[in-house]
Protein backbone atom coordinates (compact mmCIF):
# COMPACT_ATOMS: atom_id res chain seq x y z
CA UNK A 1 0.00 0.00 0.00
CA UNK A 2 1.34 3.38 -0.91
CA UNK A 3 1.42 6.11 1.65
CA UNK A 4 1.38 9.81 1.07
CA UNK A 5 -0.82 12.84 1.17
CA UNK A 6 -4.48 12.18 0.80
CA UNK A 7 -5.95 13.17 -2.55
CA UNK A 8 -7.58 16.58 -2.66
CA UNK A 9 -11.22 16.79 -3.62
CA UNK A 10 -11.88 18.23 -7.06
CA UNK A 11 -14.08 21.27 -7.60
CA UNK A 12 -17.06 19.07 -8.48
CA UNK A 13 -16.64 16.42 -5.83
CA UNK A 14 -18.41 18.53 -3.16
CA UNK A 15 -21.70 18.57 -5.19
CA UNK A 16 -24.08 15.67 -4.78
CA UNK A 17 -24.36 13.50 -7.79
CA UNK A 18 -27.44 14.08 -9.93
CA UNK A 19 -29.43 11.02 -9.05
CA UNK A 20 -33.04 9.96 -9.41
CA UNK A 21 -34.15 12.09 -6.44
CA UNK A 22 -32.80 15.36 -7.82
CA UNK A 23 -34.25 14.62 -11.25
CA UNK A 24 -37.63 13.93 -9.64
CA UNK A 25 -37.49 17.24 -7.83
CA UNK A 26 -36.61 19.05 -11.03
CA UNK A 27 -39.43 17.44 -12.98
CA UNK A 28 -41.85 18.10 -10.15
CA UNK A 29 -40.96 21.79 -10.12
CA UNK A 30 -41.23 21.93 -13.91
CA UNK A 31 -44.69 20.36 -14.00
CA UNK A 32 -45.86 22.53 -11.11
CA UNK A 33 -44.78 25.61 -13.03
CA UNK A 34 -46.57 24.42 -16.16
CA UNK A 35 -49.70 23.70 -14.17
CA UNK A 36 -49.57 27.14 -12.58
CA UNK A 37 -49.15 28.76 -15.96
CA UNK A 38 -52.09 26.82 -17.38
CA UNK A 39 -54.18 27.82 -14.39
CA UNK A 40 -53.35 31.47 -14.91
CA UNK A 41 -54.24 31.23 -18.58
CA UNK A 42 -57.54 29.56 -17.74
CA UNK A 43 -58.29 32.22 -15.16
CA UNK A 44 -57.54 34.91 -17.71
CA UNK A 45 -59.89 33.26 -20.20
CA UNK A 46 -62.65 33.16 -17.62
CA UNK A 47 -62.46 36.92 -17.13
CA UNK A 48 -63.69 37.64 -20.67
CA UNK A 49 -67.14 39.26 -20.24
CA UNK A 50 -70.17 37.38 -21.55
CA UNK A 51 -72.88 38.82 -23.77
CA UNK A 52 -75.86 36.47 -23.48
CA UNK A 53 -78.49 36.52 -26.22
CA UNK A 54 -81.71 35.12 -24.78
CA UNK A 55 -84.26 34.64 -27.51
CA UNK A 56 -86.21 32.37 -29.83
CA UNK A 57 -85.67 30.89 -33.29
CA UNK A 58 -84.45 34.16 -34.80
CA UNK A 59 -81.68 34.24 -32.19
CA UNK A 60 -80.99 30.52 -32.60
CA UNK A 61 -80.63 30.92 -36.37
CA UNK A 62 -83.46 28.62 -37.39
CA UNK A 63 -83.27 27.50 -41.01
CA UNK A 64 -79.81 28.90 -41.67
CA UNK A 65 -77.22 26.62 -43.24
CA UNK A 66 -74.66 27.43 -40.53
CA UNK A 67 -76.23 29.10 -37.48
CA UNK A 68 -72.89 29.14 -35.67
CA UNK A 69 -71.64 31.58 -38.31
CA UNK A 70 -74.78 33.13 -39.78
CA UNK A 71 -77.20 33.75 -36.90
CA UNK A 72 -77.12 37.36 -35.76
CA UNK A 73 -75.40 36.62 -32.38
CA UNK A 74 -72.56 34.91 -34.28
CA UNK A 75 -72.24 37.96 -36.50
CA UNK A 76 -72.05 40.14 -33.39
CA UNK A 77 -69.14 37.98 -32.20
CA UNK A 78 -67.41 38.59 -35.54
CA UNK A 79 -67.90 42.34 -35.14
CA UNK A 80 -66.51 42.21 -31.62
CA UNK A 81 -63.45 40.31 -32.78
CA UNK A 82 -62.88 42.66 -35.71
CA UNK A 83 -63.06 45.65 -33.36
CA UNK A 84 -60.60 44.06 -30.93
CA UNK A 85 -63.21 43.93 -28.17
CA UNK A 86 -62.72 40.98 -25.82
CA UNK A 87 -66.25 39.70 -25.25
CA UNK A 88 -67.68 36.22 -25.57
CA UNK A 89 -71.13 35.84 -27.16
CA UNK A 90 -73.37 33.14 -25.67
CA UNK A 91 -76.28 32.18 -27.90
CA UNK A 92 -79.13 31.11 -25.61
CA UNK A 93 -81.73 31.17 -28.38
CA UNK A 94 -84.33 28.39 -28.40
CA UNK A 95 -86.57 27.83 -31.41
CA UNK A 96 -90.26 28.09 -30.60
CA UNK A 97 -89.67 29.74 -27.26
CA UNK A 98 -92.16 32.18 -25.77
CA UNK A 99 -91.84 34.60 -22.89
CA UNK A 100 -93.52 31.97 -20.70
CA UNK A 101 -90.89 29.41 -21.70
CA UNK A 102 -88.13 31.96 -21.26
CA UNK A 103 -89.25 32.74 -17.74
CA UNK A 104 -89.21 29.01 -16.96
CA UNK A 105 -85.62 28.52 -18.20
CA UNK A 106 -83.97 31.80 -17.23
CA UNK A 107 -82.53 30.50 -13.96
CA UNK A 108 -80.65 27.77 -15.82
CA UNK A 109 -79.22 30.33 -18.23
CA UNK A 110 -78.13 32.56 -15.34
CA UNK A 111 -75.88 29.80 -14.00
CA UNK A 112 -73.17 31.30 -16.23
CA UNK A 113 -71.71 34.76 -15.82
CA UNK A 114 -73.77 37.51 -17.46
CA UNK A 115 -72.26 40.92 -18.16
CA UNK A 116 -74.61 42.04 -20.92
CA UNK A 117 -78.02 40.43 -21.39
CA UNK A 118 -79.87 40.80 -24.69
CA UNK A 119 -83.54 39.90 -24.21
CA UNK A 120 -85.06 38.99 -27.57
CA UNK A 121 -88.31 37.19 -26.78
CA UNK A 122 -91.92 37.97 -27.58
CA UNK A 123 -92.28 37.23 -31.29
CA UNK A 124 -93.92 33.84 -30.76
CA UNK A 125 -96.24 35.36 -28.17
CA UNK A 126 -97.52 37.77 -30.78
CA UNK A 127 -97.95 35.13 -33.46
CA UNK A 128 -100.01 33.08 -31.00
CA UNK A 129 -102.13 36.04 -30.03
CA UNK A 130 -100.96 36.03 -26.42
CA UNK A 131 -102.34 38.98 -24.49
CA UNK A 132 -99.72 41.76 -24.44
CA UNK A 133 -100.22 42.07 -20.68
CA UNK A 134 -99.06 38.45 -20.27
CA UNK A 135 -96.03 39.01 -22.48
CA UNK A 136 -95.16 42.16 -20.54
CA UNK A 137 -95.47 40.37 -17.20
CA UNK A 138 -93.23 37.52 -18.34
CA UNK A 139 -90.59 39.85 -19.73
CA UNK A 140 -90.63 41.81 -16.48
CA UNK A 141 -90.11 38.56 -14.60
CA UNK A 142 -87.06 37.73 -16.72
CA UNK A 143 -85.64 41.23 -16.23
CA UNK A 144 -86.12 40.94 -12.48
CA UNK A 145 -84.34 37.58 -12.35
CA UNK A 146 -81.36 38.96 -14.26
CA UNK A 147 -81.17 42.05 -12.08
CA UNK A 148 -81.37 39.97 -8.90
CA UNK A 149 -78.58 37.59 -9.93
CA UNK A 150 -76.37 40.12 -11.76
CA UNK A 151 -77.28 43.64 -10.59
CA UNK A 152 -74.39 45.17 -12.55
CA UNK A 153 -75.34 43.54 -15.85
CA UNK A 154 -76.47 45.77 -18.70
CA UNK A 155 -79.75 44.68 -20.25
CA UNK A 156 -80.75 45.26 -23.87
CA UNK A 157 -84.40 44.69 -24.86
CA UNK A 158 -85.25 44.08 -28.51
CA UNK A 159 -88.61 45.34 -29.70
CA UNK A 160 -90.90 43.26 -31.87
CA UNK A 161 -93.89 44.10 -34.02
CA UNK A 162 -96.78 42.10 -35.42
CA UNK A 163 -98.28 42.25 -38.93
CA UNK A 164 -101.46 44.21 -39.49
CA UNK A 165 -103.38 40.96 -39.89
CA UNK A 166 -103.37 40.68 -36.08
CA UNK A 167 -105.68 43.70 -35.92
CA UNK A 168 -104.87 47.36 -35.15
CA UNK A 169 -105.66 47.23 -31.43
CA UNK A 170 -103.50 44.15 -30.84
CA UNK A 171 -100.57 45.29 -32.97
CA UNK A 172 -100.52 48.68 -31.23
CA UNK A 173 -100.63 47.22 -27.71
CA UNK A 174 -97.97 44.66 -28.59
CA UNK A 175 -95.63 47.18 -30.23
CA UNK A 176 -95.87 49.61 -27.34
CA UNK A 177 -95.11 47.15 -24.53
CA UNK A 178 -91.40 47.01 -25.42
CA UNK A 179 -90.54 50.72 -25.17
CA UNK A 180 -92.71 50.92 -22.05
CA UNK A 181 -90.72 48.13 -20.39
CA UNK A 182 -87.43 49.70 -21.47
CA UNK A 183 -88.40 53.06 -19.98
CA UNK A 184 -89.73 51.53 -16.78
CA UNK A 185 -86.59 49.48 -16.15
CA UNK A 186 -84.05 51.88 -17.73
CA UNK A 187 -83.02 49.35 -20.35
CA UNK A 188 -81.30 49.91 -23.67
CA UNK A 189 -83.84 49.36 -26.44
CA UNK A 190 -83.49 48.04 -29.97
CA UNK A 191 -86.72 49.60 -31.31
CA UNK A 192 -87.48 46.79 -33.77
CA UNK A 193 -85.25 43.73 -34.08
CA UNK A 194 -86.37 43.02 -37.66
CA UNK A 195 -86.14 46.61 -38.92
CA UNK A 196 -85.51 46.51 -42.69
CA UNK A 197 -85.99 42.73 -42.72
CA UNK A 198 -89.52 41.97 -41.60
CA UNK A 199 -91.90 41.78 -44.56
CA UNK A 200 -89.07 41.93 -47.14
CA UNK A 201 -89.54 38.77 -49.20
CA UNK A 202 -85.97 38.32 -50.40
CA UNK A 203 -84.56 38.68 -46.87
CA UNK A 204 -86.73 35.96 -45.35
CA UNK A 205 -87.00 32.24 -45.76
CA UNK A 206 -89.98 30.56 -47.40
CA UNK A 207 -91.99 30.79 -44.17
CA UNK A 208 -91.69 34.60 -44.41
CA UNK A 209 -90.88 34.72 -40.70
CA UNK A 210 -87.23 33.71 -40.29
CA UNK A 211 -84.45 35.77 -41.89
CA UNK A 212 -82.13 34.37 -44.52
CA UNK A 213 -78.38 34.71 -43.99
CA UNK A 214 -78.54 38.14 -45.64
CA UNK A 215 -81.47 39.09 -43.44
CA UNK A 216 -79.65 37.92 -40.32
CA UNK A 217 -76.74 40.17 -41.26
CA UNK A 218 -79.10 43.16 -41.23
CA UNK A 219 -80.57 42.05 -37.89
CA UNK A 220 -77.02 42.00 -36.51
CA UNK A 221 -76.57 45.59 -37.73
CA UNK A 222 -79.78 46.64 -35.92
CA UNK A 223 -78.44 45.18 -32.69
CA UNK A 224 -74.83 46.28 -33.15
CA UNK A 225 -75.57 50.00 -33.47
CA UNK A 226 -77.33 49.88 -30.10
CA UNK A 227 -74.97 47.43 -28.41
CA UNK A 228 -71.65 49.02 -29.49
CA UNK A 229 -71.95 52.13 -27.25
CA UNK A 230 -72.37 49.86 -24.20
CA UNK A 231 -68.98 48.17 -24.67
Amino acid sequence: MKTGSPSRPTANSSRPAAGPLSRARFLGALFAGLALGSGLLAAAAETVPNIVFFGDSITAGYGLANPDREAYPARIQSKLDAAGLRYRVVNAGLSGDTTTGGLARIDWTLRQQVDIFVLALGGNDGLRGTAPSVTEKNLQGIIDRVRTKYPQAKIVLTGMQMPDTMGPAYTKAFRELFPALAEKNKLTLVPFLLEGVGGVRELNQNDRIHPTAEGAALVAENVWKVLRPLL
